[in-house]
């Protein structure tokens, strides 16, 4: 299998971007990319996707909820809200235990945040990081996101530790710093570990220094994750007889009467010998599933289909 999804355990020191080329320059495979984006000093499930057909549903990945430990350090705030920044602010942290308990339970729901100067969001088309980093500042917009869980699970003065779940594009490094100004001490990301991202967890993540030894032993493929399987509790599996998904594979559509399968957005197409044939979109005007992404030619000259390490 030369595509499919990794989940690495991504080192302290690495962009996202550096893991993607230490895989592409592994493996050979020009088409690789990440489903979620870790800052440099944060280590933990970061989920890549080698090959043309594993890169075309990454966008279905990166939406998952992700889960961290983070660690809190108390009564100094950077202007990155995290120790690589520089220190804005050293204040005395005249808080307890009981006091940052009670504040985190003001984080949990549905919350606005504001994005990071020192983040890849973009305004006019370029990253707010470049901006700060010539000493500019600029307006942002509140952005919605939810923090399922959030505990607090050590307590070593001036740190602390909590373990946090939350959706996807939420900024830890943020939560923290707003937590700081609310304690009246401020506050900063001193240490951050992304615990699970969606069903991957970081019991079973592959650290480089690993996968670089697989790739000599020629086993690299063994620890990639199919991409159906990976599919497999987002969408239900629509599976076609020779002729539908011949229509399928075609561009065409094919009725969803008679299929047996529950009428949601999307569902996995797997043909009559139980191959991945791609995702079908359903059109309830009509009744029929329409050819969402396709990754093998049409029917009979299914091949081998796309070229996985283009």
């Amino acid at each position: 299998m030369q595509t499919g999804i990794l989940n690495t355990d991504k080192p302290s020191g690495l962009t996202s971007h550096d893991v993607v080329d230490r895989v592409r320059s592994l493996t050979g495979i020009r088409r690789v990319g990440h489903a979620g984006t870790l800052d440099p000093l944060a280590t933990g499930v970061l989920v890549v996707c080698v090959g043309r057909l594993a890169t075309r549903v990454a966008e279905y990945l990166k939406g998952d909820p992700k889960t961290y430990w983070v660690e809190a350090f108390l009564g100094i705030a950077t202007d990155t809200f995290d120790a690589e920044g520089e220190v804005v602010s050293r204040r005395p942290v005249g808080v307890d235990r009981d006091a940052v308990e009670r504040a985190l339970q003001g984080y949990l729901g549905s919350i606005e945040q504001i994005p990071p100067m020192y983040s890849a969001v973009k305004h006019r088309g370029k990253p707010l990081h470049r901006l700060a980093r010539r000493g500019l500042e600029v307006e942002r917009e509140p952005r919605q996101v939810d923090v399922h869980s959030l505990k607090l699970i050590s307590w070593y003065p001036p740190r602390c530790a909590m373990v946090m779940s939350c959706s996807a594009g939420t900024y830890v490094r943020v939560l923290v710093h707003d937590l700081g100004q609310e304690l009246g001490c401020g506050a900063h990301v001193s240490g951050l570990r992304r615990l699970a991202s969606g069903g991957f967890q970081l019991r079973d993540a592959v650290t480089l220094d690993a996968f670089a030894e697989a790739v000599r032993a020629g086993r690299w493929q063994d620890m990639l994750h199919s991409v159906d399987s990976v599919l497999a509790d987002r969408f239900p599996a629509l599976r076609l007889g020779r002729v539908a998904a011949r229509q399928l594979c075609s561009g065409q559509p094919v009725s969803a009467d008679g299929t047996g399968v529950e009428r949601t957005e999307l569902a996995r197409v797997y043909g009559p010998e139980g191959r991945f044939l791609g995702l079908a979109a359903y059109d309830a005007v009509r009744d029929v599933w329409r050819p969402h992404k396709v990754f093998v030619s049409p029917w009979p000259g299914l091949g081998s289909g796309e070229s996985d390490g283009s």
